[in-house]
This record gives C-alpha cells, structure tokens and sequence, in this order.
C-alpha cells in the first residue's frame, strides 16, 4: 500500500470509534470466572495445625499455605514467607529492608555514595519503578533467547561495590517470554562479585503459566537456590512467587523463599512491620488448590483460555507484517506478554496511532529503566484481556498503525 492508502484505512478506523484495551497483563473474565469457587472455600476457618486463621498471630504463614507456595518457589516450605496479595509487595519491601538496614550486616544501602541495579531489558516495568523510586542508578543488560547477557553481567558486577542486584524474570520473561537457560543460571550463581551483598532479586511471575500441556512444549527453568548453593554462595538470592494469575489478581496470596540466614533476618524485620498476613486466603487458596497437582490442573484451564490468544497474535504478525523491514516478534511458549519490536524511531509513532485509532498499548518505552528506550523500537504486547473478537480488532489496528508509521 502507499502511504497515502494506509493514511485513508486509518481513518476510516479512526471513524469506527473503538476503545480496545491491550496495555496491561490482565486475566480477562472468563479466566477470572475459573476462581469464583475459591469464595466458598471456608466453611471452617481452622488450619491443619489447630491455628485460628481468624485471629492475629503465624507471622510467615499457615503449613499448608507455605506447602503451596513451595510448589510455585521450587523450595521447601520451611524456607516459605507468606505475604499479602501481591509479589510486588513483597519485592519492594526487601528492597526497602537492605536499603534502610543492610544485608547480612552490610552497610544499610542508603549510607552509600551510590547503589547501581542490573535491569535485563527488555523488562518489567514495575521492577524498575521500584529501584528507580530508591534512587538506584540502573544499568540495562540485554536480554537473548537463553536470558540476560551474562558476559555483560558478569563483568560489571566482578570489580563494582556499588552494583547489588539484578532483576530476573527467569521463566517466561516479561515481555519477551524468554526462558533462562541452565547455563545462564548458573552462571548467575556462581559469577564473582565485588559486593558481598548482591541479590538477585528471583520473581518466579509465571512459573506455573504455560500455554500448552505436553511437558516437552514447556520451558524448565534451574533453580537458582540449588545453583547457588552447589556454587558456595547460598544466601545471593531472593525467590518470589504468587498467584495473582492463578486465582484472583486483586484477592491473591504471595511468598519469598530464601537461605535460612536471609529468611531469619527477614523474619526479624517484617516481625516490627506486620503480625501476619491473610491467613483466611492462604486457607482458601489451599483448600481451592490443594497442591502442585491442583495447580497444574487449574492451569491448564486457563492455558485453554489464553492459548487462541497468543495464537491469534502470532498469526496476524506473520500475515501482516512479514513485509515491513526490521520488524521481529517472539513467539512465548508461556507468561502473559510478546515482546514486539518495530521499526527503530517507531514504537512511539505507533502507541500514539493505535490511541488515536482506540486501541491503548503499553507506552513505548516503558520495557526499559527510565521509560527511556534508545532505538524506540519495543512495544508490549498483552494480548489476554480482551475477549477474542475484540482481541484480533485490536491487532488489525496495531498492524495497520505500524505499516502507516514506517511509511512515514
């Protein structure tokens, strides 16, 4: 088409007057109606251990709900916080404790000249937000097929104090769906440092979301907490997990897992902070759940739901985009996100179009510390809220919204 034909098509899209939604990874309704039943589960509010989930008082959670969560954390429950309803949560508030208090008796990291964070790119938003809220100057480290770059990694962290963390999406990675490899992982464990203190901040988001049931089309993912501790350094990293796409996202349950040295500072800490978490909802999603089997069967209902989604995705990038240079897509075999990159200079051009036309995406931008991406080429892609008809309506826009930006 030329640029003066795909100028007519968009508007006469425009004309149409949509308001379609593709900006964040949400469940969409019928994955949300799979967890009405959780609501009923409570008909008695009383652990398997006697404890009153009514009252205060099990400051790290209820047995069975640390069971659970050990299922989704690739740990054992004794190594289990239960929290609130939220990760993120969770990931902010241990961030909080090492920058007010330290790390295993490290200097509290607010008493530092400067703190430096690695952030795989492209990311997660959220992650970024919360160390950029801190301060933290953030180093982006690009991101492949098998996980982050490690030999960027590993050589900014070998001779810099001030570098302490890294985030990591290691299964189904947002937003490219990319999978850490063993060789990445345990790379990661064993790698000097310079700072004795250095995290790495483990968010199992989507340990348990595949979009297909046949094991040898899911993603296996080494766990960190046994490269680490066959690699001497046990205590280097923090495993974050919840159900927030499992069940319910407003009414969920989360959890860390970590060393004993790590978990028993942290207990300390978060003893001053809180009481103890939901216990009803823990008890709920156990008696929901059940188990790591129970979990994996739930799943699967939801994989049902969201597997013509990415499908869809894929096929109208295939049909219609294959002839626009320098465009590129992956192809997740899991998570909640493809990672989309257009022409460089685009990305932009392209979310303005698509909100112009009715169709909100991610900003451009905000898969990268700072919401500053040097090419503006990447756009999220979070195709699981809209219902399926609405869903390929949306997609039609965004192709037609990136051929008519790369024709100007």
């Amino acid at each position: 088409m030329t640029l003066e034909q795909l100028q007519q098509e968009y508007e006469e899209v425009k004309a149409r007057g949509l308001a379609l939604n593709m900006a964040r990874g949400k469940p969409g309704a019928d994955q949300l109606a799979l967890s009405a039943g959780i609501l009923d589960a409570l008909e008695n509010p009383v652990a398997e251990d006697g404890t009153d989930c009514c009252n205060y008082g099990v400051l790290d959670g209820i047995p069975e709900a640390k069971r659970l969560m050990a299922f989704m954390l690739d740990d054992k429950p004794e190594n289990v916080f239960m929290g609130g309803n939220a990760s993120l949560t969770l990931m902010y508030d241990t961030i909080a404790r090492f920058h007010s208090f330290g790390v295993l008796g490290s200097t509290p990291w607010n008493k530092l000249p400067n703190v430096k964070w690695l952030c795989p790119v492209p990311g997660y938003d959220r992650h970024f937000a919360i160390t950029e809220a801190f301060g933290y100057e953030m180093i982006p480290i690009s991101m492949n097929d098998s996980g982050p770059n490690m030999d960027e990694v590993e050589q900014l962290v070998a001779h810099d104090e001030s570098v302490k963390g890294i985030w990591c999406v290691p299964k189904y990675s947002n937003p490219s769906g990319a999978s850490y490899s063993d060789d990445v992982v345990r790379r990661l464990a064993s790698m000097p440092v310079a700072a004795a203190d250095f995290r790495i901040m483990w968010d199992n988001a989507y340990c348990v979301h595949h979009l297909y049931n046949e094991v040898e089309n899911q993603d296996q993912v080494l766990d960190i907490k046994a490269a680490c501790e066959e690699a001497g350094n046990p205590d280097r990293y923090i495993k974050f997990a919840s159900t927030s796409k499992v069940t319910l996202p407003g009414a969920g349950i989360s959890a860390f897992a970590a060393s004993p040295a790590n978990m028993e500072e942290a207990r300390a800490r978060i003893g001053i902070q809180a009481i103890g978490h939901d216990k009803l909802n823990q008890l709920r999603h156990v008696r929901f759940l059940r188990d790591g089997e129970g979990i994996a069967e739930h799943m699967k209902k939801h994989a049902a739901i969201l597997r013509p989604k990415f499908e869809l995705v894929l096929k109208k990038f295939e049909e219609g985009l294959a002839d626009v240079d320098n465009c590129r897509w992956t192809a997740p075999r899991g998570g909640y996100f493809v990672s989309l990159d257009v022409p460089a200079g685009c990305a932009k051009r392209v979310v303005a179009l698509c909100k112009e036309a009715g169709v909100v995406l991610t900003d451009a931008g905000a898969t990268w510390p700072y919401g500053n991406e040097p090419k503006d080429s990447n756009i999220r892609i979070a195709p699981t809220l809209p219902p399926l008809e609405e869903l390929e309506q949306a997609l039609d826009v965004l192709v037609l919204c990136i051929k008519l930006a790369a024709a100007e």
